[in-house]
């Protein structure tokens, strides 16, 4: 290793050290940001030190509870891997992943690296990692101020897999933005997908962010949507149609508020509550399989996985149930309200909307969600919070739901736990995600120790 990438990763660490000692943070992208002005080929570097395989996974929504799955059933398989575990996908938070994870030698000793890769960031991250595999999604609108229309999206996303033409696509065919980017590329790929309806009215909704042959422009027809544009479609016009997948799930069935699915001739009784966590399931399984990996303890590892990864998380506080849930875009908000409405119970809801960087400064996406099914949630009260408060309100407004707002998070979970239907609802988007959870661990562990003592 080259001197300057020792030393890089040398004040890398170093700077860690001290974000945490100073108690400024987690310390998981300014190392990254040093290294690399250190050393602008540090990447590069660490990646070719991997000694079997580099997955990253991208897309619109599921990335980091795929990348997640593909982590967890790699360690079961007894493997050494790097995984940006927090999320950091930008460039920055990717390399602190990799220089973070060396010995005091500044050595690697990793036999797969799982790396989540933001989209916008993709282009300049895929050809220094040169994955083996490349895992996609989906491909949907997000963060207009970020990533605008979709398909800005998408053609960040074909230039970054097109600049590593080695790497294999795991691709949802039943996305058409998704399959019709790899049948453009020169890559080879795999593809995943569910031919049966297993989402709901709710979920569906009317989000359609293409609907339209990416090969003669006309008008696809659907035999139906799971939601978004996601289903099973062909062009009546030049025939282009959704493919037979390599991988699916099949006999999918809901019961006791979890999924039991077939795939790969498993009968996989999962923990997964919400059908989009069988999508998530279906993908790493099949990148697994693309990368060779073997697989001896996957449906061990999958039925006892976690799908929360603090972003579906649920709480006991003063004997009532919390659930914690991240909502960032208009599908994947369609999604927990879907969830919402599959508990008949009586329930209390708060929705968290703030606009920093992280959240994304436009939130005229809300206008994309059909609030309107909340109506029939059989929720007793509804309660807005954050900088955008009031712009939840108002859409919820011309819906003809009644809402309350606050700006003391805290005390209204607290009067709701006490006082409520004892089943809440807490639904937050990014930048509320961390503090939210931190603060009902806090009072559910503050309740737990006054019991004790």
């Amino acid at each position: 290793m080259k001197l300057r990438s020792k030393l890089a990763i040398k004040c890398a660490k170093t700077t860690s050290y001290l974000i945490k000692k100073l108690n400024r943070g987690s310390g998981v992208t300014l190392p990254g940001y040093v290294a690399r002005l250190i050393d602008p080929q540090i990447l590069s570097t660490m990646a070719s030190m991997v000694h079997e395989k580099t997955i990253v996974t991208m897309g619109t929504n599921g990335k980091t509870t795929t990348n997640s799955i593909l982590y967890h059933a790699l360690k079961a398989e007894g493997k050494s891997v790097i995984i940006n575990r927090t999320g950091a996908n930008m460039l920055n938070g990717i390399i602190s992943a990799f220089v973070l994870s060396t010995d005091r030698h500044g050595q690697l000793d990793a036999d797969y690296a799982c790396i989540e890769v933001d989209e916008i960031a993709s282009v300049g991250v895929l050809p220094q990692l040169k994955p083996d595999c490349a895992l996609l999604t989906n491909i949907s609108r997000d963060q207009l101020d970020r990533f605008g229309e979709v398909d800005i999206t998408y053609n960040k996303l074909k230039t970054a897999v097109t600049s590593v033409p080695e790497t294999k696509l795991i691709i949802n065919c039943d996305d058409i933005l998704s399959y019709a980017l790899a049948k453009e590329s020169q890559n080879s790929f795999v593809t995943y997908g569910i031919s049966e309806q297993i989402f709901d009215d709710i979920s569906r909704s009317e989000i359609r962010e293409s609907i339209f042959c990416r090969s003669c422009g006309k008008k696809l027809e659907y035999d139906f949507f799971h939601y978004g544009q996601l289903g099973i479609y062909h062009c009546p016009n030049c025939g282009f149609r959704r493919p037979e997948p390599d991988f699916t799930a099949s006999d999918i069935y809901f019961h006791d508020e979890v999924y039991d699915f077939d795939m790969d001739g498993m009968r996989i009784h999962s923990t997964a509550r919400s059908p989009y966590n069988i999508y998530n399931t279906l993908s790493a399984y099949a990148a697994l399989c693309g990368m060779g990996a073997d697989r001896t303890h996957f449906q061990e590892m999958i039925e006892n996985f976690d799908y929360g990864n603090n972003r579906e998380s649920i709480f006991t506080i003063h004997g009532a149930r919390v659930q914690l849930h991240l909502a960032k875009n208009p599908i994947g908000f369609q999604q927990k309200i879907s969830l919402v409405l599959k508990d008949p119970n009586p329930k209390d809801i708060i929705i968290q909307i703030n606009d920093t960087y992280q959240d994304g400064e436009d939130v005229s996406w809300l206008w994309d969600v059909d609030f309107q099914y909340l109506a029939d949630a059989n929720a007793a009260t509804i309660t807005t919070n954050g900088t955008r408060r009031h712009d939840m309100g108002l859409r919820l407004k011309y819906e003809d739901i009644p809402c309350e707002s606050t700006t003391d998070m805290e005390s209204t979970i607290e009067h709701l736990t006490k006082n409520g239907t004892k089943n809440l609802y807490v639904i937050v988007n990014y930048s509320g995600l961390y503090r939210t959870n931190h603060l009902l661990t806090s009072m559910q562990d503050q309740e737990k120790g006054g019991s004790l003592s």
